[in-house]
């Protein structure tokens, strides 16, 4: 069965489900996902995204794996390089097939609805929401220090914190798609000033000659030989500092003229979150060696306390601000491929529904920051979530790989811009080294078990989308939450919208 075919399968079965479809009246206005996101606001979503806490808190991983300054800086600027040369291959993809729901979308039309159903399986259920869960925690230690001052933050408040902030983002979110984006402009834009405080007293560090560790002589002094597999393992670092950059082609379907304003906006933000991350990293290396980086816990908190005086608040104040817009970009785009599955038919109907008042995703919002919430209760998820990371490089690869197959399957489709193929052929082979990497320097069983979960995805996939077996008792727990939370199957849309 074809893609095509599955799809219009589910469109027929609404009635069946027992789902409500609203019919508007003439003049009254249709029940659909309105284009809200501008320019400007589509620049703040991936700037806002990928700057989170890590290049406040702990930018030492590249540092770690090849031992010198210089090594490190060439690897956080191909990092930027790498990520936008994935950016623009999203940038092609997402002018050509304008849908919501980001690699999903893409997987679905290049090879079929496996791939698409495996990818947002794995997201939907684990990676999304661990990541919020992730920020939202990070969010919470930075708000609770200052209540806490001579100790540590207590688990207890520490998982309230975060769970209160993952409910009041959710709840700004489902009320209005206008009030998130603002919100991840103005905390967007709080972090960029942070970095550029940090940037300034780096500037002035070496305004007045605190420049021993960027000569030459000291930057390329590793103490170790560097290795193939150390610049591999230092790549895999910063590019999970970039990670975000696909995160406004979830959004497509909401982008004001999206053929100007995507590709537009990646090439504004990969180059300005690249230049801010380079920046910074310069500003702690004229202020503190390298030795003195690796060993803080917290880089950007030592810079303020040793420059910043009585003004150094500043920079716990800005991690928290940084985490909440994290918060709110996460969310705003997970609920997006969640709402977009359901609606081909590869969730539970309920969640490709959209509030018939506030044109919003709710169902798939708070959904998605149901499954967060739960993943705060364990004492420690990083492990778990480290070992599905490589996940996340297989489905990039993957997308990727679908730019080059579509520009031969489907060489006649309309493409605004077009990337070169070196672009998402090198992101390919960057992604197969990420995937494998880590598996090979550090073995565990927990990667087989990884993957057995992706896989896993196929014991819901047959039953419930591919033969379009449906539990009679669902069309009744369909009917009673839409009725609860108001909303309704999204509407078609008049031609000229």
């Amino acid at each position: 069965m074809s893609a095509e075919d599955m799809e219009m399968k589910h469109r027929g079965s609404d009635q069946q489900n027992g789902s409500l479809t609203a019919k508007e009246p003439p003049g009254v206005e249709t029940v659909q996902l309105k284009k809200r996101v501008g320019l400007f606001s589509g620049v703040a979503l991936i700037v806002g995204t990928m700057i989170g806490s890590g290049i406040f808190v702990s930018p030492k991983g590249v540092l770690r794996e090849v031992g010198g300054v210089g090594p490190s800086l060439l690897v956080w600027t191909g990092c930027g390089v790498i990520s936008m040369m994935g950016a623009l291959t999203y940038a092609e993809l997402g002018t050509m097939i304008k849908e919501s729901g980001g690699e999903y979308a893409y997987l679905f039309k290049a090879f079929g609805p496996i791939p698409a159903f495996l990818f947002q399986w794995t997201n939907v259920i684990l990676l999304k929401p661990s990541s919020l869960s992730a920020i939202a925690l990070s969010f919470a230690i930075y708000v609770g220090q200052p209540f806490y001052p001579a100790c540590v933050v207590p688990d207890a408040v520490v998982k309230f914190l975060a769970a209160v902030c993952i409910v009041l983002v959710t709840s700004l979110n489902c009320i209005s798609v206008k009030v998130a984006a603002r919100i991840q402009v103005f905390f967007t834009a709080i972090k960029v000033l942070a970095l550029g405080v940090i940037i300034g007293v780096g500037i002035y560090s070496l305004a007045i000659g605190n420049t021993l560790w960027l000569t030459p002589e000291k930057a390329f002094q590793t103490g170790h030989t560097i290795t193939i597999s150390d610049v591999g393992l230092a790549f895999y670092q910063g590019l999970w500092a970039y990670d975000g950059w696909n995160n406004l082609n979830f959004v497509t379907e909401e982008i004001q003229n999206p053929v100007r304003n995507l590709p537009l906006a990646i090439m504004i933000s990969i180059p300005l979150v690249t230049l801010l991350y380079v920046l910074a990293n310069v500003a702690y290396f004229s202020v503190m060696t390298p030795s003195e980086l690796l060993a803080s816990g917290a880089v950007a908190v030592t810079l303020g306390n040793r420059w910043l005086g009585v003004m150094k608040w500043i920079i716990p104040f800005s991690v928290a601000c940084s985490t909440f817009g994290a918060c709110n970009g996460t969310i705003f785009t997970s609920g997006r491929l969640c709402y977009t599955a359901a609606r081909k038919g590869h969730m539970v109907e309920i969640l490709s529904m959209i509030h018939v008042k506030l044109l919003t995703p709710s169902p798939a919002l708070m959904f998605n920051s149901f499954i967060a919430l739960i993943m705060i209760i364990p004492n420690d998820f990083d492990a778990i979530i480290n070992y599905f990371s490589f996940a996340a490089w297989m489905f990039y690869g993957s997308t990727c790989l679908s730019h080059i197959v579509m520009r031969f399957t489907q060489p006649d489709a309309e493409r605004p811009i077009r990337t070169p193929v070196i672009f998402p052929a090198l992101v390919v082979i960057a992604s197969l080294y990420l995937i494998v990497a880590p598996i090979i320097s550090e073995p565990n069983l927990w990667y087989l078990y990884a993957a057995i979960f992706i896989l896993a995805g196929l014991l819901f996939y047959f039953p419930f989308v591919y033969f379009g077996y449906h539990p009679p008792f669902m069309k009744y727990i369909t009917m009673f939450l839409q009725l609860l939370m108001n909303v309704s199957p999204p509407t078609e849309a008049p031609k000229d919208v």
